[in-house]
């Protein structure tokens, strides 16, 4: 890897920065929106990094899924600012109604809610998982001229047992991501 990498994660549950490669730097971010902005931008400005990686847990919609997954585009499940724009869509900033990573992917639907039930929009919008926090750090790279990717680790179903499921599953996927960090590392 060239440059320094930034991995953005919300909870020290998620992910032992002490794990880290050299030239990784884990910052944790808190959860949510307003949280990951704000560590994101600071982290931003302060460590210069050639690339942002966001790490964390997420619930799936798409039943199929399993595992790490890749993130290729994030949109706001939970922006509603209806009439002004139909759900989903930042009122008058049609640039960030879907972000991309430029990676092949799902799709993650961020939203400052834990989702226990279905929601017939995340189906009808073809959203595969849900997470808290990858949209706004997208945003904060995308305003910055950041690449950015993701990878999100199925912990729950999204339904009404997620929390059990999340709280027994959290650690799961530590292992996984570092695999495929170093991955990555070998492809550059």
């Amino acid at each position: 890897m060239t440059g320094k990498i930034l991995v953005l994660t919300a909870v020290d549950d998620e992910l032992d920065k002490a794990r880290a490669p050299e030239g990784v730097e884990v910052i944790y971010t808190g959860v949510g929106k307003v949280n990951a902005a704000s560590a994101a931008t600071l982290a931003l400005l302060v460590l210069r990094p050639s690339l942002v990686i966001n790490y964390g847990t997420a619930g799936r919609i798409n039943e199929s899924l399993s595992g790490l997954l890749e993130v290729s585009d994030v949109i706001q499940r939970d922006m509603m600012a209806m009439p002004l724009a139909p759900r989903g869509r930042v009122p008058y900033s049609p640039e960030l109604d879907r972000l991309s990573s430029g990676q092949t992917g799902v799709l993650c639907g961020t939203g400052d809610s834990f989702v226990t039930s279905v929601d017939p929009w995340l189906i009808e919008n073809k959203v595969d998982i849900v997470d808290m926090e990858l949209f706004a750090i997208a945003q904060v790279c995308q305003r910055h001229s950041l690449p950015w990717r993701a990878f999100k680790f199925i912990t729950d179903d999204a339904n009404d047992l997620a929390h059990q499921d999340w709280v027994a599953n959290v650690r799961d996927g530590e292992s996984l991501f570092w695999n495929a960090l170093a991955q990555l590392g070998a492809a550059q």
